[in-house]
């Protein structure tokens, strides 16, 4: 073969394997991005129907705490988000979001409790319900934060 030929064919080849290189590093930058983008918008998912669950789950269980007549429709919307939570979240809130369901259904076939009641409740710590769901989530976002690193 002459020189010529085989310059030229290593000049191709070089710049094939360039091409490929640059065209492989945009792809995987491109990939880790979107990965990253996937996650955080899972992540403030995930806190958005916390939050609603945690604000729902309250007013259902004091309702529960001070009627003996169940409010169907928070409760509806309470087991729907438990629902979201199966698709979304890990085992554990979930099941901590079912125990707390499970507390206020109790709660309204327990005796009403007036004032002075709650705020013994409050005194003592046992009006709060929502404790372990919140340590659950807050260990979720702390494993989700590691993955994402």
């Amino acid at each position: 073969m002459d020189n010529s030929v085989i310059s030229a064919l290593a000049a191709l080849a070089g710049a094939m394997i360039g091409g490929l290189t640059s065209v492989l590093a945009s792809w995987m930058t491109q990939r880790t991005v979107a990965r990253a983008q996937w996650l955080a918008q899972d992540k403030v998912r995930r806190q958005e129907l916390y939050k609603e669950f945690l604000e729902d789950a309250s007013k259902c269980y004091i309702d529960a705490l001070q009627h003996d007549k169940a409010d169907i429709p928070a409760l509806v919307s309470l087991y729907a988000k438990i629902g979201r939570m199966r698709v979304l979240s890990s085992p554990k809130v979930v099941a901590s979001a079912e125990q707390i369901a499970k507390k206020t259904l109790d709660a309204y076939l327990e005796p009403d409790r007036g004032f002075l009641e709650l705020r013994d409740m409050v005194n003592s710590g046992a009006i709060d319900v929502l404790s372990k769901f919140s340590a659950a989530c807050r260990e979720e976002f702390e494993t989700l934060q590691s993955v994402q690193l």
